[in-house]
């Protein structure tokens, strides 16, 4: 469940007035917003009053009177902490005085427990109110202000769980109405943006909480990694992260082609020959099983999983049916049968 609320009208004059010096980080982040600005309709920043949407947000409004578009802000309140509902009006005060019309204060119920913990629940809460707000005020674009160095932290994280290429790759610069114009853009750029523009960021106590694995990869493991390796380790798993994405679009736009040839319906279920998955590299066969299964069934695969399923197509011996999230994989002549649970 969410309420929501509309902050008060804008000074007349707020966007205009403000006229920071227009220094580096203050162009760089201009810069980002302006490359994916759409020519038209309404964007929204979804702003939590941190130094990387704030610099954001005030890049957006400067930028999309020029680019033809209209810019509002969308700010999310977990209600996690204590004062969250001043912390969110802050913020709406800011994106009002910037000149960003219109400005949604949405707060959110983020279930307590869950399958990632409260981490993985307030994310799935903030997402559902994010599209909610874009439904609702038609904005063609929801602009996120993650940085390199989330990206950073997001690819460290993904190798630490084992959790292969399609979590390497990070997050993506565009997914859907969703847009990350800040993933070239180091934090500390954000911050000394927000400080030039004479913009005061709110900093949650939750980024220096060490009982989140985000917060000691950020203060503890990539500190250690600059300073054994030497500078540049952030940039370099962005860089990474870029590569292992092109490389995860070329093999799902492969698998979405070859799917068509060698699927077909089989009893409460999907079938996939035998043959055709025999015939190709392991790294290809082990996708369209994991994206079978994901289709189909709506669940993911460890990678051990994914092997004993690939072991029906390459080391068969007779094995009977492997009992999988959500479905049961068994090999039936010369297809791998999928069948609900």
């Amino acid at each position: 469940m969410a309420s929501d609320q509309t902050a008060g009208e804008p000074a007349a004059d707020a966007a205009g007035g403000r006229r920071p010096r227009l220094t580096p980080p203050i162009a760089d982040v201009r810069r980002a917003v302006r490359a994916v600005l759409p020519p038209a309709g309404l964007v929204l920043v979804a702003l939590s009053g941190g130094a990387d949407s704030l610099a954001l947000a005030a890049a957006t409004a400067f930028e999309a009177p020029r680019a033809g578009c209209r810019a509002g802000a969308v700010i999310i309140d977990h209600g996690l902490q204590q004062g969250s509902a001043e912390v969110a009006a802050r913020a709406a005060a800011q994106a009002a005085e910037l000149g960003l019309q219109p400005v949604l204060v949405r707060r959110v119920v983020v279930a307590p427990a869950g399958e990632g913990g409260p981490e993985a629940s307030a994310r799935t809460a903030r997402y559902a109110a994010l599209d909610a707000a874009a439904h609702e005020t038609g904005a063609v674009l929801v602009l996120l202000g993650h940085t390199l160095d989330d990206q950073a932290e997001t690819v460290l994280l993904g190798l630490a769980r084992g959790a292969g290429a399609a979590s390497l790759s990070g997050m993506a610069e565009r997914s859907g109405r969703y847009a990350r114009p800040l993933l070239g853009i180091r934090r500390q750029a954000t911050r000394q943006a927000c400080l030039d523009a004479g913009l005061a960021p709110w900093d949650d106590p939750h980024n220096l909480d060490s009982a989140y694995a985000r917060v000691r990869v950020r203060e503890r493991v990539l500190p250690v990694l600059e300073a054994e390796l030497g500078p540049g380790i952030s940039e370099a798993l962005a860089r990474t992260a870029e590569q292992l994405r092109e490389d995860e679009e070329a093999f799902a736009a492969q698998i979405d082609e070859f799917i068509e040839e060698v699927c077909e319906p089989a009893e409460a279920g999907i079938a996939v020959s035998v043959g055709a998955l025999a015939a190709n590299p392991a790294a290809l066969r082990q996708r369209i099983i994991r994206h079978v299964v994901a289709s189909e069934f709506g669940a993911s695969l460890t990678r051990s999983q994914t092997l004993e399923v690939a072991r029906l197509v390459i080391d068969w011996h007779g094995q009977g049916p492997i009992d999988l999230p959500g479905c049961r994989a068994a090999r039936i002549g010369g297809r791998i049968e999928f069948t609900a649970r």
